[in-house]
């Protein structure tokens, strides 16, 4: 089945390119990150933080720095798998043009994406919301481990998708969170929360690689979320061929020209190989 899909998406690839690829969380599962949604497009875990949560006061704050000082060690242990590495040789072969990602763990940089949309921000940094300063989610890490030593004991806790952790309650009781470095306000993680608006800037980028592309590949997104789902709807409003790769039906189906139910791993990996971008060990 890898063989054959792989060999239909080369062929796809190497009719319509350059194409803009959009993928999600279903990219990263095979680096360690768990995805969000069931094959049925279904919560899996509880729905991701909201953005109007996290403001309603400090002892929710408390609560999400708390997991996501747990969650952190495995999101910045984790590195690029054989579809992130395969998107970044189809990009320098000349047959993906950009790649846009509804995901916050940089694996697509770190696997040498060049032209890349980080649609939902970046996990590895945070942001000041009061003076806009940034910091690095590691050095944050730190601050955050010497401010509650007896953290770093505890046990290992279940990762989630944002890269935040399942952890009891009492564990979260009394965990201290420091303020932006220069001016005290409240710190965010740099990414879009769940129903927060995407950042003009980053919309945009996203709308002209599809606009710039001659086609649209879809990679390990449900498409439920209505940033990438919008970027399907605009490339099939020009007239683009649209292909999606995905375990699981996705709300763009009704839109794709061409649809593969496959690891998106062996086939991205068989694709590029059979298109001469090997994909390095």
């Amino acid at each position: 089945m890898g063989t054959r899909t792989g060999r239909e998406v080369a062929a796809w690839l190497a009719r319509h390119a350059p194409v803009a690829v959009l993928t999600g969380a279903g990219c990263s599962t095979a680096s360690g990150i768990p995805d969000y949604r069931d094959r049925e497009g279904r919560w899996k875990r509880p729905e991701p933080m909201r953005l109007q949560v996290f403001l309603s006061g400090p002892e929710t704050r408390r609560r999400y720095w708390a997991r996501s000082a747990a969650g952190w060690p495995r999101i910045a242990a984790a590195r690029p798998n054989a579809a992130h590495r395969a998107l970044a040789e189809l990009e320098r072969a000349g047959l993906v043009s950009t790649v846009v990602t509804q995901n916050v763990d940089g694996l697509h940089r770190r696997a040498g994406s060049r032209r890349l949309v980080e649609l939902h921000g970046r996990l590895d940094r945070v942001r000041c919301l009061a003076c806009g300063a940034l910091e690095s989610r590691a050095r944050l890490q730190r601050r955050l481990l010497a401010l509650n030593p007896a953290f770093a004991a505890a046990p290992a806790a279940r990762v989630l998708p944002d890269g935040d952790a399942a952890l009891a309650e009492e564990l979260a009781a009394g965990f201290r969170v420091p303020g932006c470095r220069r001016c005290g306000g409240l710190l965010k993680p740099d990414v879009v929360f769940f129903g927060e608006a995407v950042p003009g800037a980053a919309a945009a980028a996203a709308q002209a690689a599809v606009e710039e592309a001659a086609g649209l590949l879809v990679v390990g997104s449900s498409l439920m979320v209505y940033s990438g789902f919008r970027l399907v709807r605009a490339a099939a409003a020009r007239g683009l061929p649209v292909a999606i790769l995905n375990l699981g039906r996705t709300r763009g189906d009704a839109l794709a020209g061409a649809r593969w139910e496959a690891d998106c791993v062996a086939t991205l990996t068989a694709a590029a190989a059979r298109l001469g971008a090997a994909v390095p060990a």
